[in-house]
Order: structure tokens, then C-alpha cells, then sequence
């Protein structure tokens, strides 16, 4: 006899009640950022240097994000380090870069906050708030964030167990905001040949569990440039509804993440490749021509 409990997810993990729970929606959560539509049936590609460094940087690597097919741009203005004395970004000035280069490309453009009090000020910029990995569990920047009307990117803490993440997007959508992404970034294990080890089991985990879209961080998962491709496919494969990258126009004199930045030329093989494969997988790729 066909035993139908073997469809069901195996977890302990408890949602009955809870705003982020799949049974809670009876249909797939769409995020709206400015147009681009997040969880459908296409994929989303989101790419941009790890922080904004200069005029000249922002523009040119926004510029090759916007050809070779990214529909999002990323940037940190504010940058958490582990170091005091590294780069920390160059705050309201390069939100004001990122609003540059949206007026030059038309991409939407998706930044860190990190404490309650910027919170005005990066939500006068960005179209999208990204809530990194070190403030996944600042639960006050989560209220916060949940009382904005701005679509929220939030990255799987790097120690978080999934209901951990679960129970921080629970904090958003308590306060009103459902336009959430989840972004599996990878965790810190005892593995430390690579930056991170990037659970791609937490894609469809994730998905069973709830309505909500999730995209994966390979940048980030690997900390290597010549694995981001490889695990971008893979995420593509799991089921992600997209990919968040880092790419610069000179890797080599980036003041932060150089050695996971992609290349503009490694970015473009990479776009030409998730074309061949998203329709292998039942998915297309937003392009600029949907959205401008």
C-alpha cells in the first residue's frame, strides 16, 4: 500500500499558527521590487559588488550587470566587517551612487541596512532593504524593517538553523511587511577549505515550509570565484527562485570580496549558461525588457 506520509517533509519544525507557514497562503508569495517580480515562474538575477566603492566602480560594473542580464542591483553603502579598521563603505554617499547608477541603467537597486537608525535613509534610496546575515536575529531591525512598505531581502544567519530563519522572517510579516526573499547564503561549519558551506538542502526545505520565494548567495557559499558557477546551477537545480552574486569590473582592487567577485566576462558566461538551463528546470530568466 502507498504510504502518503513519505510526500510530507520530514521536520520537527512546528509553523501551525505562523504568517511565514505555506498552509498559511494558499498561493506562492510574489515580492515586488519596483517592477521585477520575485517567485513566479522566472528567475531573478541579482548581481553588484559587495560595497560601493566609487562613482567610476558603481557605474561600470552596473553597467555590465545591466548587459549581460542582471535585473537587480546590488551594493552595500553600509558594510558590517569583522575588523573595525576594514572598509566599513561610504554610507549616504554611496546610496547616493546607487541612486545614480538606478537614473543610468533603470535597475532596481537592493542595499544593507543595518541599524534601526538608517533605516529612513536607505529606505529614501533603495528599492529593496537586505538584512544581512550578522543581523538576522537583530530583532528590532526586523520589527522595524517589517513596519516599511519596501520589499525586504533577508540572509539566512550564518550559525541560524531554518527555523531560526523562519522565526526572523516571522518578525517582518508580524508587523505587516509579507514582501519578503530568503536568501540561503550558506552556514559556518567545521569545513574551512571554502568561506562557507552552502546548504542547497535548505532550497527545497524552505519551499516546502513556506510560501515565501527563495533565492541562494553562491558568492557568499564559496567565497571562491571558480565555484560561484557551479553552485549558481546547482541552486538553479534545487529549485531557487533566483541568485544574488557579486561581481565587479576590476576583482583584483576591490576593497572588499574580491576573490568571489565574478568578472564581467564570468558573469556573462554564466548568464548564457542559466538560459540553457532554466528552461531544463520548467523556469525562464527575467530580462530588462519585461520590466522597462
Amino acid at each position: 500500500m502507498e504510504n502518503t506520509k513519505c510526500d510530507l517533509p520530514i521536520t520537527n519544525i512546528n509553523l501551525a499558527g505562523k504568517l511565514v507557514a505555506r498552509k498559511s497562503l494558499s498561493h506562492q508569495t510574489i515580492v515586488d521590487v519596483n517592477g521585477v517580480k520575485i517567485g513566479g515562474n522566472n528567475l531573478v538575477v541579482i548581481a553588484g559588488p559587495c560595497a560601493v566603492e566609487s562613482k567610476e566602480q558603481l557605474l561600470e560594473t552596473a553597467r555590465y550587470v545591466d548587459k549581460y542580464g542582471g535585473i537587480i542591483l546590488r551594493g552595500g553603502a553600509f558594510k558590517p566587517r569583522t575588523s573595525p579598521y576594514s572598509f566599513q563603505g561610504l554610507e549616504e554617499e554611496g546610496l547616493k551612487l546607487l541612486k545614480l547608477a538606478k537614473l543610468e541603467t533603470g535597475l532596481p537597486v537592493v542595499t544593507e541596512v543595518m541599524d534601526t537608525r538608517q533605516m529612513d535613509m536607505v529606505c529614501a534610496y533603495s528599492d529593496m532593504l537586505q538584512i544581512g546575515s550578522r543581523n538576522m536575529s537583530n530583532f528590532p531591525l526586523l520589527k522595524e524593517a517589517g513596519k516599511t512598505e519596501k520589499p525586504i531581502l533577508l540572509k539566512r544567519g550564518m550559525n541560524a538553523t531554518i527555523e531560526e530563519f523562519l522565526m526572523a522572517a516571522e518578525y517582518i510579516l508580524s508587523e505587516g511587511n509579507n514582501q519578503v526573499v530568503l536568501c540561503e547564503r550558506g552556514i559556518r561549519t567545521f569545513e574551512t577549505i571554502y568561506r562557507n558551506t552552502l546548504d542547497l538542502n535548505a532550497v527545497p526545505m524552505l519551499k516546502s515550509l513556506t510560501h515565501l520565494p527563495v533565492i541562494v548567495d553562491p558568492s557568499h557559499g564559496t567565497g571562491h570565484r571558480w565555484m560561484v558557477g557551479h553552485m549558481a546551477k546547482a541552486a538553479i537545480a534545487a529549485g531557487a527562485d533566483g541568485l544574488i552574486m557579486e561581481m565587479h569590473y576590476r576583482p583584483e582592487e576591490a576593497l572588499c570580496d574580491g576573490n568571489q567577485s565574478l568578472y564581467p566576462e564570468d558573469f556573462h558566461k554564466l548568464m548564457e549558461e542559466l538560459r540553457v538551463l532554466a528552461p531544463a528546470v520548467g523556469r525562464g530568466i527575467v530580462h530588462s525588457e519585461l520590466v522597462k
